[in-house]
Parts: structure tokens; sequence; C-alpha cells
């Protein structure tokens, strides 16, 4: 990828996030509504801090850091590096102020753009793409800790105001839930290891052999509706659909997906553009790894492998609702959808824990902590989600949370054996 070329996607990355930002009141760039979330202040602060630590600094002659205690307040989780702030103490940091960190952002952006001026090797190359889409997804967690804080105010205020949802017809359903049939055999996943042309993660590398048995994935995503009728018929009480760690933490949330709301009988949903009535043909969101798997159970199904979600998804076009185009919610299935929902809406849980590939190799020196020393006790995902950037999705792109998660927009395909 030549120099010009990643310079435009580096400053169209950057002002993205800036965009995504502007709804926001300056009180809302501060709030930290869960350990697991981050204060969009420190989301606009770490993904510059990426970019000052692992390419300006041993990269551009004579770079003057903004301030060094920025390399212990903003380092996520690189030991390599050093020293950590506390993540579940980020919504202390009153300072830097919002405006500082944006001078901070424009001041790594000046430098930035001197560096990409130069003649530059593969190696900081492939650094400045795995640093644009590092960004990325920190755009997609901007959404959801965004909606975190928002959903659980009682004011539920909106971060914008579009329609939720595409106009529908309401008086039609959609389809029953069919299945893509699929013949076992030896196939071929994964991608080639990233290069400076061509950007995957660590984590989607080698292309390996896999052995499957004959099996069956369905067309379509899990709807409200559908999920509704496992709520309505005691699925959160039934504790042989629950795995032993589920039964345990369900105890402690609300029987129902993480945003819905029942108001005087009628069920409601928090979006990212208010509280709406629930469509019910639109894909569930923001169930756990755990609701996943028991609402599986319930209808005698099974999750997909990630191997039989990427062989499905193989010959597929690459379409979907993603962020771009502003809706920031799953969509209803329509009529014109070409790949059956798998791209898109929501980020789909498989049954496949998050392990090393055959072969696999981190990234070399200090970002080899990017990817790999996740791997453990954590679901792959795939798809992406109505949150995720459409040039930042990709075949063999591996998600991964715990099981226990539903604050990233997560939903439900199902599969079964033949």
């Amino acid at each position: 990828m030549s120099c010009s070329n990643l310079t435009d996607q580096y400053n169209k990355v950057r002002r993205d996030t800036i965009d995504f930002c502007k709804p926001l009141e300056t009180e809302d760039y501060l709030i930290q509504p869960m350990d697991d979330a981050s204060p969009p202040k420190w989301h606009l602060a770490h993904v510059t801090w990426f970019f000052e630590t692992f390419l300006l600094k041993p990269n551009l002659k004579n770079y003057r850091p903004f301030n060094e205690s920025f390399e212990v307040l903003f380092n996520s989780y690189y030991n390599g590096i050093g020293e950590q702030f506390p993540r579940s103490k980020r919504g202390h940091l009153s300072r830097p102020t919002v405006a500082e960190t944006l001078v901070y952002r424009d001041y790594v952006d000046e430098h930035m753009n001197k560096l990409l001026r130069q003649d530059l090797p593969d190696e900081i190359l492939f650094a400045v793409s795995l640093g644009i889409h590092h960004e990325q997804q920190h755009q997609e967690l901007l959404f959801t800790d965004i909606k975190y804080n928002l959903g659980h105010n009682p004011l539920h205020p909106a971060y914008q105001r579009v329609p939720t949802y595409e106009q529908v017809d309401l008086t039609k359903r959609i389809p029953d839930i069919a299945y893509r049939a699929f013949k076992g055999g030896i196939y071929e996943m994964g991608a080639n290891r990233p290069t400076a042309d061509k950007f995957v993660y660590d984590n989607e590398s080698p292309i390996h052999e896999v052995l499957l048995r004959d099996f069956q994935i369905a067309d379509r995503l899990v709807t409200n509706r559908e999920y509704l009728n496992f709520i309505e018929s005691d699925g959160y009480e039934q504790p042989a659909l629950w795995l032993s760690d589920a039964w345990t933490s369900i105890a402690a949330q609300k029987p129902h997906p993480l945003y819905w709301r029942q108001i005087n009988g009628d069920w409601f949903e928090y979006t990212l553009n208010g509280l709406v009535p629930l469509r019910l043909d639109a894909p569930v969101c923001h169930v756990s790894g755990y609701e996943t798997d028991a609402y599986a159970r319930w209808l005698g199904q099974r999750l997909p492998t990630e191997a039989e979600w990427e062989i499905a998804a193989r010959d597929l076009s690459l379409v979907g609702n993603f962020v771009d185009t502003g809706k920031l919610h799953p969509q209803t299935l329509t009529d014109t959808q070409t790949s059956h929902q798998m791209y898109g809406d929501v980020w789909e849980w498989t049954s496949s824990g998050y392990s090393p590939y055959p072969g696999f190799e981190e990234f070399p020196g200090k970002l080899g902590e990017y990817n790999g020393k996740f791997m453990a006790n954590q679901l792959v995902l795939r798809g992406g989600s109505c949150v995720t950037s459409a040039d930042h999705i990709r075949l063999t792109y591996r998600n991964f949370f715990y099981p226990k998660d539903r604050w990233q927009f997560t939903g439900i395909r199902l599969a079964q054996d033949c």
C-alpha cells in the first residue's frame, strides 16, 4: 500500500472518530458506566497513544511526546510498554480535560502526517495499518460504551434522532427460519499472514485445514419475536437449558436481553435513537453467549462452530447493515437481503473457544500482546454488527468475548447436524 493511500485512510478514520463523538455533551465524555467499558475521552486518548507509542516515538526523528505522563494513563494492557492506570478507574480521570485530549489528537495527527510523508519500510506501513484498524475497533467500542451509559439512564436519552428501523410492512411476517445444508469434508479456513498491502489480524492466520461433518446453518438471524417466545415459555427458569456458570450468572440479571424494558405490559427496547417499541421481526440483540446457548438448547438446536460459520459465509457478498448506514441498530430482514444477514446487524456467537489456529504467530515485538494473550476462556463471534465499519470487517475476522458479556451488539444464528 502506498503512503498516500495509507495517509488518506489514516486521516479519514481519525476524522470519523471525532464525527462519531459530535452528538455527545461534555459530560458524556467522562462517564465510565461499568468496569468493562471506558469513557469516550479515554478511547479518544488511547488510540492516539497507540500511534504515538508504536510509531512516532521509535520512528520520527526528534519527536517530542505531548505529555510523558500519558504513557501510563492511556496504556491499555501492554505490559511490554510499562505500567497502566487501572482499567476500572478510568472514569476517575477528570484531567486531562476533553479539550486537552482533542489537542493531543491534533498534535499526534500533525506528526503522523509528517511521518507518512517519508519513504517508509513495510514494517512501519503495516504498523500504521494496524493502528487504523485498532482505531476502528475503538469506534465500535465507543458506540457500545455510550449505549451502556445512556441506556442505563432513567431518562433514556438518545444519542441521535434518526429512524431506528427501515420502513417495512409490519403486516408482513418474515419467513420462518430455513436451513442451508453443507456437506462434510476437509475445508480450508483462515487467512494468509498480514502484509503491508493486505491487512488481517494475527489471530486470523494462517490458512489451515479443518474437518467438518455434514451440517446445516440458519438462513437468517433469530428475531425478537422468537426470543420473546423463549422468555414467555419460562426459558430463564429451566435449569436443564443452562450451563452451570450461566445459571449462576443469570440470577443477577433481569430475564430478558440487556436493553429490553417492559412498561405497562408492553415491550420496548432502548436504542441509540432512544426508547422505542420492540420491533418483533428485528434480530434479537445484546444477548450473552450463555443466553444464546440456552435458547438453542430450548429449540433442540445448537450454535455453529466458527469453522461452520466461515464455510457458510465464504461465497456470500460482504454486504449488510454496518455503521455506514447510520441506523446503529439491527434491521428487519428484507426481500433484498442477499447474504442471509451473515454480515452486519449483530455479532454472531459461535460455540468455538477463542484459541490459536495451528501455526499461529503473534505480531512481532511489543505488538505481540495485541491478541494472543487473550486466548483463554472466551468465545469467537463472527460477522460484524450495525456499529462496525464496512471496510473493517472480512470473512476471516475473529471477534471474541466472554460468554457472560452482552453489552456488545451480539445476536443468535442457529445450526444443526444433518
